[in-house]
């Protein structure tokens, strides 16, 4: 039996993952109270049910402590279990409840909406750290939806790689575990017949791999991955994303995030993501 947790933040795209897991014929419940987690998986388990994915946050505030135990019972049970905790930026959230009107989880008379979004972020810091995190503050929906195809079809017994490109202009990915700064480097943008195209497009690779400073920055890059990896994989982790930006997030960051990919799948569980490009 497979388990998939969607946990996150109100307004960061739970309801979208859910749906997208419905479609793919996972038995979907939201809003589960965290201290029914053992009890509900073992009865999925029971009826022979093999794909069931459940929702649980902040609405269950009061049961929250429980969740880390009844995990752990989980995993006793012969269970490959998933946890996808998805948020984004605060400006990015206010910005989505004030287009769809709709109030807080935690709201109550005496807080304001920002203090509601740094509470549940509090509430839900234990739940994050025990799961993959995905930051859709600047994805499409389509994207979005990409992105958690993506992580159900992974192999949960080996750790995932993860390369991210970004611009440094739209922020820091929320979700990097570990974050390189390319700027430094030859810019394309400044090339009039580059600037249009992206840094999977062969004039920009030929471009940026014809530059020594590139090539000696992505293998010290290269290099620093290699001898880590086997640390992070000791420390029992299932996912480790790495996140190069540039200014725009579209050239120098793309080219290294697309290579970086290409030189770690031979021997490693690998995805690729372009934040800026959306896709």
């Amino acid at each position: 039996m497979q388990l998939i947790v969607i946990s996150g933040l109100a307004g960061s795209g739970k309801s979208i993952a859910l749906t997208v897991l419905e479609d793919s014929g996972y038995y979907c419940v939201d809003n589960l109270p965290a201290n029914l987690l053992r009890e509900v998986t073992l009865y999925f388990k029971k009826s022979d049910y093999l794909h069931v994915a459940v929702s649980i946050d902040a609405r269950s505030r009061k049961t929250l402590p429980l969740f880390p135990q009844q995990l752990a019972d989980l995993k006793q049970q012969e269970i490959d279990i998933r946890l996808l905790f998805l948020e984004a930026k605060t400006d990015t959230l206010v910005k989505r409840f004030s287009e769809t009107r709709r109030r807080h989880p935690l709201s109550d008379d005496h807080l304001t909406l920002l203090e509601c979004i740094q509470l549940e972020r509090e509430k839900l810091a234990e739940v994050k750290d025990l799961a993959h995190c995905i930051d859709t503050s600047d994805l499409s929906a389509n994207s979005f939806r990409t992105w958690v195809r993506d992580f159900i079809n992974l192999d949960r017994s080996r750790l995932t790689l993860l390369f991210q490109s970004f611009g440094f202009k739209h922020g820091i990915p929320l979700d990097a575990d570990i974050v390189f700064d390319v700027r430094c480097l030859p810019n394309p943008n400044y090339e009039e017949q580059l600037k249009s195209l992206t840094g999977v497009d062969d004039a920009v690779i030929e471009y940026l791999s014809g530059h020594v400073d590139v090539n000696r920055m992505f293998e010290d890059i290269r290099r620093f991955i290699d001898d880590w990896l086997p640390c992070f994989i000791r420390d029992n982790r299932n996912y480790l994303t790495v996140a190069i930006g540039c200014t725009g997030g579209r050239h120098r960051s793309v080219y290294f995030a697309a290579r970086l990919a290409e030189y770690f799948t031979k021997k490693n569980q690998v995805l690729v993501r372009h934040r800026e490009l959306n896709f």
